[in-house]
């Protein structure tokens, strides 16, 4: 459930990654976020967001999110190595179901839906 967030662009400035998305991510205030910031679970989007970047890559030191531009901050800079994986998080961020959880198989789901004999 959920879109994608589409990229329209992802360029380097020395060590800051700037992406353009086709998503508003906040209203026209910027949102800041560092690695020390602490970002709860029902925080807003930008806050999440900045979390899982934070999660994805160590290196991340700084965060910050206005409107649908996201300016992301590495020291070292940045390579492909280092953008691929920080363009997929944005990318999936507002997808909120993937794969089922391997406790949900298909077998435990259809023990629970009575067989049109048993509804006799």
């Amino acid at each position: 459930m959920g879109q994608t967030i589409q990229i329209w662009d992802a360029n380097v400035v020395a060590d800051m990654l700037l992406i353009s998305t086709d998503r508003s991510l906040t209203g026209q205030d910027g949102e800041t976020y560092t690695p020390d910031d602490s970002i709860s679970s029902d925080a807003i989007f930008p806050a999440q967001l900045a979390a899982r970047l934070f999660q994805s890559d160590p290196s991340i030191d700084h965060v910050y999110v206005m409107s649908n531009v996201l300016s992301i901050r590495r020291p070292g800079g940045w390579d492909e190595t280092s953008i691929a994986p920080t363009r997929e998080v944005v990318t999936n961020f507002f997808l909120f179901y993937g794969a089922q959880p391997s406790s949900v198989t298909e077998s435990s789901v259809d023990s629970k839906v009575p067989s049109s004999e048993e509804e006799d």
